[in-house]
C-alpha cells in the first residue's frame, strides 16, 4: 500500500512558527525538516528529570520540554497547535504546552479532592480542555472541564457513569465525549493500589460535550466484570474502539478489544488465544490508522505491538518490542515507543512514558 503522509512539510513548517522553529537545536530543525510525521511522548531522562519529546517518526529527536513531574498521556490541540500533558494518577497536575511559543506553560492544579487519571483530550475546536478525574472520597469518575480560551479555568465538571475513567476521547464532530470507566476503584491515601477487584463494574460511555448529559452507557457483561477497559481511539467513520486490561485470573482468555459506534451494542475482537496469552492479557494502548484502516495495539506486559484488520479483525502483524508502551499512527503502520527508550527506528536515551499523540493535524 502507498504511504500516505499525514501532513504536507512546508504545511506543518508555516503553521508551526517562527517562534518555535528558532528555538530548535540545528539537529532537531534539520530532523523536522526530513520529517513526515511528528509525534509527543512523556519521558524521563537519565536525570531523573521529567518532560516531553517531540520525534520524527523514524525516532529522531526534534525538541524537548521539561514538565514538574511524570506524565503518563497527551492530548495534542490541532487547532492551537498545543500540548497537554497529564500526571500519572494518582497525580495532581497537567500542564499546557504552546508548540508555537506563543505563550509560557500553564500548570493546572486538580481541585481539592480530586486527582488526574492521565487522559484527557481537546474539543475539535480546541476551546475546551476535557480531563480525566477521580472524586476519590465519593468514589466516582468526573470529566473535569476546563476553558482553553481563558487561561485553562475550570468553569465544571461531569459525571461519568461509572468509576476509574482512565481515558477520554471525544467524536470528530465535537457532539461525543467517549469515556473509558475502567471500574477500578482508588484513593490517593493507598497509592496506586486497586482496591475493588472483586466488585469492579468496567464501562464504555457517551457523554453529551455540550452539557455533559449522559447519552449511551455501555456496561461489560458479568462475565467480564474483571476486563478493565483502559483506552479508547476513532476510526473517523464513527465507530469506536477500545482496549482492556484484565484483572482476573491468568489462565482466563477474554477478549482484549472491541468496538461499538452510537446505537449499537459492543463487539469485542477475536483473537487468537496464542496473540491473547502474548499480549499478557493486557492492552496498555490502542490506536487506529485511519487511512490503512488498521487497529493497532501495545503491551508492555507481553512486550508486543499487534496491528489488527479493522474491517475484519484479522491479526496481520505482530512485532515483538520488550517492555511496548505507546502507539500511533504513522505514515505507514504504526509508531512504537518502549519503557526502555525504543521509538520506532530509533532507541535513545530516554525512558519514555505509556502513551504517544500524533501531531500531524489530518489524524484526527
Amino acid at each position: 500500500m502507498t504511504a500516505t503522509p499525514l501532513f504536507d512539510r512546508r504545511t506543518f513548517l508555516k503553521a508551526s512558527g517562527l517562534a518555535f522553529l528558532a528555538g530548535l537545536t540545528p539537529r532537531g530543525l534539520a530532523a523536522m525538516e526530513r520529517a513526515d510525521a511528528l509525534f509527543a511522548s512523556a519521558y524521563r531522562d537519565p536525570e531523573g528529570r521529567f518532560g516531553i519529546a517531540t520525534l520524527t517518526e523514524k525516532g529522531d529527536l526534534v525538541d524537548r520540554a521539561l514538565l514538574p513531574d511524570r506524565a503518563h498521556g497527551l492530548a495534542y490541540n490541532a487547532a492551537t497547535d498545543q500540548i497537554a500533558a497529564f500526571a500519572r494518577r494518582p497525580g495532581t497536575y497537567m500542564m499546557i504546552l504552546s508548540r508555537r511559543g506563543f505563550s509560557s506553560p500553564v500548570v493546572i492544579k486538580a481541585e481539592d479532592g480530586r486527582h488526574f487519571y492521565g487522559h484527557g483530550c481537546f474539543s475539535p475546536d480546541g476551546k475546551r480542555l476535557f480531563a480525566c478525574e477521580n472524586d476519590f472520597d465519593a468514589g466516582r469518575g468526573i470529566v473535569g472541564v476546563y476553558d482553553a480560551t481563558d487561561a485553562f479555568r475550570r468553569i465544571g465538571e461531569w459525571e461519568t457513569h461509572g468509576v476509574g475513567p482512565h481515558d477520554l476521547s471525544i467524536s470528530d464532530d465535537g457532539r461525543h465525549l467517549i469515556v473509558a470507566n475502567g471500574g477500578i476503584e482508588t484513593h490517593p491515601d493507598f497509592g496506586r493500589t486497586k482496591l475493588n477487584l472483586d466488585r469492579m463494574q468496567p464501562s464504555l460511555v457517551l457523554l453529551d460535550a455540550v452539557d455533559g448529559g449522559l447519552v449511551e452507557k455501555h456496561p461489560l457483561p458479568a462475565h467480564l466484570s474483571q476486563l478493565s477497559t483502559r483506552h479508547v481511539d476513532t476510526d473517523g467513520k464513527g465507530r469506536i474502539w477500545f482496549a482492556c486490561q484484565y484483572e482476573g485470573a491468568r489462565d482466563d482468555r477474554p477478549p482484549l478489544a472491541g468496538s461499538f459506534a452510537p446505537g449499537e451494542d459492543i463487539r469485542f475482537l477475536v483473537l487468537p488465544d496464542e496473540i491473547t496469552e502474548a499480549l499478557g492479557l493486557y492492552v496498555g494502548a490502542i490506536a487506529i490508522n485511519r487511512h490503512e484502516g488498521l487497529v493497532g495495539l501495545a503491551s508492555p506486559k507481553g512486550g508486543m505491538a499487534v496491528t489488527v484488520e479493522a474491517a475484519t479483525g484479522k491479526v496481520i502483524a505482530t512485532t515483538s518490542v520488550k517492555d511496548a508502551a505507546g502507539i500511533a499512527p504513522a505514515p505507514t503502520g504504526f509508531a512504537v515507543s518502549s519503557y526502555a527508550g525504543r521509538f520506532r527506528e530509533k532507541t535513545l536515551d530516554l525512558t519514555f512514558d505509556q502513551h504517544i499523540a500524533a501531531l500531524s493535524p489530518s489524524h484526527l
